[in-house]
């Protein structure tokens, strides 16, 4: 039902103002009396041969949100009901900032995809933490960490540290985020020496905290294998726990959308289908280099349960659904967990 009724219904508005009518839609769902049974009933799946541990966390299953779904802790609680053993909140910045403007969200129906260029919009640290407080979730809440697009490179540890320890009383796991392509000159930061300075600092404020907690570095599809030598360098010399691979990609290779259209949306980041086998080429050798020592969270690509298991079976613990998501529907974390159930028992 939902591919041939909800979905086109969904798709002939705007993608961002869909975005916010979802929310809605979950947050009156679950004050429905019996919604939380009803919910638990159709889409959840508890079986502790699902359960994972990675980076010292434990995981009722390995299928989770990626960020950029839940950017200011709005649905967590709400997500964590339709089956995900985990939620990544978030781009966080230290101050609210309204991104780029808009239109800066579109739907390719033709490639399985999405472009964004949204630029980090968020209502800040404070927003955040107060949304946080109203946990009831038992999934795991990770939080991706950005800095302000005001904030000159140089300066830029400082927003990291800032959020990360904002957070911290609140998330469960933190991820650096400076492979986004859409905030202005960010892409310097994923520079060994820039990467290693971020790092750096907000590990020393980590380990200055009664108990580390998690810290992951996102990479980006787009890096070559010498840069990602240099990642795995970056993740043994800083002690950061792990990597999730992919963000989103600025190429356009292969794409069946329209050039006319492709030209008219401009920049942005490309997620969905078209980057899912760069994605699984990316965590395999990630997962090949480092002798399975390094945790890896994969996303990119992921719309059916055999996409998830590819990226398991490339190298990665966990995975995440975004792109895919909004295409599949609410079944899908259902269908990844029902399929690694049988691939047990067929193995």
């Amino acid at each position: 039902m939902y591919k041939t009724i909800v979905r086109p219904l969904l798709f002939k508005f705007y993608a961002e103002d869909v975005h916010s009518f979802v929310r809605i839609c979950l947050r009156w769902f679950f004050y429905l009396p019996g919604a939380h049974w009803l919910a638990k009933q159709i889409f959840v799946i508890n079986d502790t041969r699902l359960e994972r541990e990675v980076f010292g966390l434990k995981f009722s299953n390995p299928v989770g949100i990626a960020a950029g779904f839940d950017k200011n802790a709005n649905m967590f609680n709400e997500l964590s009901e339709l089956g995900f053993g985990h939620i990544e909140i978030g781009t966080v910045t230290p101050k609210a900032q309204a991104g780029n403007p808009k239109p800066r969200l579109f739907r390719l129906p033709k490639d399985k995809a999405l472009i964004n260029r949204m630029g980090f919009n968020n209502d800040g640290i404070s927003a955040a933490v107060e949304n946080l407080k109203k946990r009831k979730t038992k999934a795991v809440i990770g939080a991706n960490l950005g800095k302000n697009t005001l904030t000159p490179n140089e300066k830029a540890l400082d927003d990291y540290v800032a959020v990360f320890d904002g957070l911290y009383d609140y998330a469960d796991y933190f991820v650096v985020n400076v492979s986004c392509p859409n905030i202005s000159d960010l892409h310097e930061l994923q520079d060994q020496e820039y990467l290693e300075a971020i790092l750096d600092a907000v590990m020393t404020k980590n380990r200055a905290k009664p108990k580390m907690k998690p810290v992951l570095l996102k990479v980006s599809p787009d890096l070559n294998l010498r840069q990602l030598d240099e990642v795995i360098s970056v993740v043994y010399k800083t002690g950061i726990h792990g990597l999730i691979a992919t963000n989103t990609s600025i190429r356009r290779d292969g794409l069946k959308t329209d050039k006319e259209q492709l030209q008219k949306i401009a920049n942005g980041g490309l997620s969905g289908k078209p980057i899912g086998d760069k994605s699984t080429q990316i965590i395999k050798y990630l997962n090949e280099k480092s002798n399975g020592e390094i945790p890896i969270i994969a996303v990119g690509g992921i719309f059916t349960a055999e996409d998830a298991l590819e990226k398991l079976y490339a190298g990665a613990s966990l995975v995440q659904v975004y792109t895919g998501f909004i295409y599949e529907g609410p079944f899908l974390a259902k269908r990844i967990n029902k399929a690694l159930l049988a691939s047990m028992d067929i193995a």
